[in-house]
C-alpha cells in the first residue's frame, strides 16, 4: 500500500466517524421522546481499502409494535367505558345518601306502611305523597342524564371520526414520503418513526392491523377487516345527532360506505375510542335506560286503578303515578323514556290542588275508582294491596338485562348492582389493559429505543477512532515529509 493510499484510506475513516457522530448525536438527542428508534450507520468496504457511510436505518420490530397497537386500542376502549361508567353511577351516589331509585321505592314502601298504619293521619298521606315526587324527581334526573351521555358520546365519536381523518390525511404524507426515500436512497428513518407515532394515533381511535408492501409502503386496516388505508386515505363518515331521547337511535359510522358500527355493521370496529364510545351511547346507556323505564313502568302499573263498578267497564287508569299518554302500560313492555316522563298524579297532590287522601281511598281516576266508599277515616284496605303489590313478582322487559319477573324492589336493587357489577368489571379490564400497554410500550422501547448509557460508550469508542486515525494520518505526514527531504 502506498502512502497515498493510506492517506486516502484516513480520510475515509474521518468521514465515516463525521457521520457515525452524527447519527449518534441524533439518537441522543432524540433519547426520552416517543417511538423514537435508535439509528444506525451502516458501513460497507470500498475498493483500495476504505470505507464508507452507504444508508442509515433504524433499530425496529414488527410484532412488538402491532401488539402495542393493539394494547392501545383496547386500553383507549376500556378507559372510554370507564368514565362512561362513573357518570352513571351519578344517578346512585353513596348508597347511604338514600338518592338511587332502588332506595326512593323503599322510602316510599316505608311511607305508604306508616299511612296505612294511621290512614286518618293527613301528615302520612302528604308524606307519602312527598316520597312518591322524590322517586319520580330520580327517575326523571337519572334519564336526563343517560340520555347527557349519550348525546356527549354521540359528539365524541364526531370529534374522534374528524380526528382519524387528519391522522390518516397526515399517515398518507409520511407514506408517501417513505416510498420516495426508498425509491432514491434517502435517509427515512425520521419519517419511519414518524409513521409509527401516526400508528399509535389511529389505534387510538380505533383497532387496526397493518401490511408493509415493496418500497415500504404500508396499508391500514380495521381488525375487522375493512380498508383504512392504501395508497390513498380512506375517508371515514359520520353524522351527528343534534338531540337525544330514549327513542333516538344514534347513526352509524362508514369507512368508504361500508358500515363498521350498528347491528348491521358486517365487520363492526372491535376495539378503541370509536368502539368505546358506540359501546356507550347504543349498549351501556340504552340497557341502563331500560331498567329505568321499566321501574316507571311497574311503578305506573303498580297504583294502578281498576273500575269498582258493581259490573267493570272502564279501563285501569293510572293512579299515584301516572305520564302525558295517560294510560297504563302493558305489563313487561319497554317503554323507552318513560322515566323521564313519569310523574305523580294532580289529582292526589296537594300542591296542585288534588288530595292526597285519594292514595287511600282511591278515585284518583274519577268516581268509578273509588274503593273507600263510605269515607271511613280508618280505611286501609287499598294501603294494604299496594304495598302487597310493591312485593309481588312482576314481569320486565328482558330489554332491561335483569332477571323476571321479580318484584320491583328487587328488580330496582338489581339496577344498581348491575351498574356496580360493570363498573368494577370494567375498572379491572382497564387495569389489565393500561398494565399490557406498559409492557408492550416498555418491550418496544428496550428492543428499539435510545440508551443513553450504551450510545455513550459508542461515543467513546468513536473518540478512540478518531484519535487513532489521526495519528495514523499524523505518521503518514511524517513520513512524506522524510521522503520530500530525501529526495531533495
Amino acid at each position: 500500500m502506498t502512502l497515498t493510499t493510506a492517506l486516502d484510506v484516513a480520510r475515509s475513516g474521518l468521514s465515516v466517524l463525521s457521520g457515525q457522530t452524527s447519527i449518534l448525536s441524533r439518537n441522543i438527542v432524540s433519547a426520552g421522546e416517543a417511538l423514537a428508534t435508535r439509528k444506525i450507520g451502516n458501513v460497507v468496504t470500498v475498493p483500495g481499502g476504505g470505507v464508507r457511510l452507504v444508508s442509515t436505518s433504524r433499530e425496529s420490530d414488527a410484532a412488538l409494535l402491532a401488539h402495542l397497537l393493539g394494547a392501545n386500542a383496547t386500553l383507549t376502549e376500556q378507559r372510554t367505558i370507564v368514565e362512561a361508567l362513573n357518570k352513571l353511577d351519578g344517578t346512585v351516589l353513596d348508597p347511604e345518601l338514600d338518592f338511587s331509585p332502588a332506595a326512593l321505592i323503599g322510602k316510599l314502601n316505608y311511607a305508604i306502611q306508616l299511612y296505612a298504619s294511621a290512614p286518618h293521619n293527613a301528615v302520612a298521606a302528604q308524606s307519602a305523597i312527598a316520597a312518591a315526587w322524590d322517586l319520580a324527581n330520580a327517575l326523571n334526573s337519572a334519564t336526563e342524564l343517560v340520555q347527557e351521555l349519550r348525546q356527549e358520546a354521540d359528539r365524541e365519536i364526531a370529534s374522534s371520526v374528524e380526528r382519524l381523518n387528519t391522522l390518516l390525511a397526515q399517515f398518507e404524507e409520511v407514506n408517501t414520503a417513505i416510498i420516495n426515500g426508498n425509491r432514491t436512497g434517502a435517509d427515512i428513518t425520521d419519517h419511519l418513526d414518524n409513521r409509527d407515532r401516526l400508528l399509535v394515533a389511529i389505534s387510538e381511535e380505533i383497532g387496526i392491523r397493518t401490511i408493509t408492501r415493496t418500497d415500504g409502503d404500508m396499508v391500514i386496516f380495521t381488525e375487522s377487516g375493512v380498508t383504512l388505508f392504501e395508497t390513498r386515505a380512506r375517508e371515514i363518515k359520520f353524522e351527528p345527532t343534534l338531540a337525544y331521547s330514549a327513542n333516538v337511535v344514534g347513526e352509524a359510522i362508514y369507512v368508504d360506505g361500508v358500515q363498521i358500527t350498528g347491528v348491521d355493521a358486517g365487520m363492526a370496529v372491535g376495539s378503541g375510542r370509536l368502539a368505546g364510545l358506540v359501546t356507550v351511547r347504543d349498549e351501556i346507556a340504552t340497557t341502563y335506560q331500560a331498567q329505568l323505564d321499566e321501574i316507571a313502568r311497574a311503578l305506573i302499573g303498580i297504583f294502578a286503578e281498576s273500575d269498582q263498578s258493581p259490573v267493570p267497564t272502564l279501563p285501569d287508569v293510572p293512579g299515584l303515578f301516572t305520564f302525558p299518554d295517560g294510560i297504563v302500560p302493558p305489563a313487561g313492555t319497554w317503554v323507552p323514556g318513560l322515566a323521564g316522563m313519569i310523574s305523580v298524579n294532580a289529582a292526589v297532590d296537594p300542591a296542585r290542588g288534588g288530595d292526597a287522601s285519594k292514595l287511600r281511598d282511591g278515585g284518583i281516576g274519577g268516581a268509578a275508582y273509588v274503593r273507600n266508599t263510605s269515607g271511613v277515616e280508618g280505611y286501609s284496605e287499598w294501603l294494604q294491596q299496594l304495598l302487597d303489590r310493591i312485593g309481588d313478582a312482576r314481569p320486565f322487559d328482558s330489554a332491561s338485562g335483569l332477571a323476571s319477573p321479580t318484584a320491583l324492589p328487587d328488580f330496582a336493587a338489581g339496577s344498581v348492582a348491575w351498574l356496580q357489577e360493570a363498573r368494577m368489571t370494567a375498572a379491572a379490564e382497564r387495569e389489565y389493559r393500561a398494565t399490557l400497554y406498559e409492557r408492550s410500550s416498555e418491550a418496544l422501547s428496550n428492543a428499539t429505543g435510545v440508551n443513553l448509557d450504551h450510545e455513550m460508550a459508542l461515543l467513546l469508542d468513536l473518540e478512540r477512532s478518531y484519535q487513532a486515525t489521526a495519528r495514523l494520518i499524523s505518521t503518514i505526514d511524517e513520513m512524506l515529509k522524510a521522503l520530500i527531504a530525501a529526495a531533495g
